[in-house]
């Protein structure tokens, strides 16, 4: 289906695996737009019901493709934001399915902006994550401006924005930018133990308690509440919710379908 990724599908757990190993994953015009199409599909399987970011081999991913540029003249930098990275950024954080990042390796430049646009991330002890672009004397890009300072703080975000610091794993714990940290060998359990629990929760409440966080970040508290109330009457009117109140008047388990 796709030349530069993989995308396998089984028991509502789609797992999107980056896979250009031998270039560390790092991005090129093919796996961007393979990106943008595979989020689109994503968002329309309805039997899938949350999503595993990773990469192949031994990074995440490394950012952009900078030997694929480097014979390119008066290249375009905000045009090719505009046609191949922000329409990535954007469909991550508009699927209204939760998105585990196995972060396998190191995620550097856009890397990094794609793993902080996840949902959650569980960490490799091996993985970091480096805001490389001050090093070829570039700003932030792919989201990384708008999700860095509101992970770690301004003043740390303004520190490994501008010295392209990297960050450890378990330093990257303490930061606040990653969610749990493990082994190597005990990566794939730890994702599991995840997708296991988000594919048998009930998907549209997750969605739209996906976009309500995605709005508080710029909305007054006013807004916020109208927006709740908003979102409440739909999850309300789901075959979950209704799922949900006759499982607990009868006391059992909720059998979610995500409708």
């Amino acid at each position: 289906m796709y030349n530069t990724l993989l995308l396998e599908i089984s028991d509502h757990v789609a797992t999107l695996t980056l896979n250009r190993p031998d270039s560390y994953n790092a991005i090129n015009d093919e796996i961007s737009y393979e990106l943008q199409d595979a989020w689109k599909q994503l968002k329309r399987n309805d039997e899938v019901r949350v999503v595993v970011l990773t990469g192949a081999g031994k990074a995440f991913c490394s950012g952009q493709d900078l030997k694929a540029i480097k014979d390119s003249k008066d290249r375009n930098l905000a045009e090719s934001l505009h046609k191949r990275y922000n329409p990535i950024i954007k469909a991550m954080r508009g699927l209204p399915k939760p998105i585990v990042c196995k972060l396998n390796g190191v995620a550097a430049g856009a890397g990094c902006s794609l793993a902080l646009a996840s949902d959650l991330i569980v960490a490799s002890a091996r993985a970091s994550l480096i805001e490389v672009f001050v090093n070829v004397g570039l700003v932030l890009d792919s989201g990384s401006s708008y999700f860095l300072p509101r992970l770690v703080g301004s003043t740390k975000a303004f520190e490994l924005a501008t010295m392209g610091s990297k960050v450890k794993a378990e330093e990257a714990l303490a930061l606040g930018m990653v969610n749990k940290v493990v082994p190597p060998e005990e990566l794939d359990e730890a994702v599991q133990a995840y997708t296991d629990y988000y594919k048998q929760a009930p998907t549209k409440a997750i969605g739209l308690m996906k976009q309500m966080l995605n709005k508080s970040f710029h909305s007054d508290l006013p807004t916020m509440l109208e927006y709740e109330a908003y979102c409440q009457e739909i999850a309300g009117n789901s075959a979950d919710y209704k799922e949900g109140v006759a499982a607990f008047n009868e006391k059992r388990k909720p059998n979610f379908t995500g409708q």
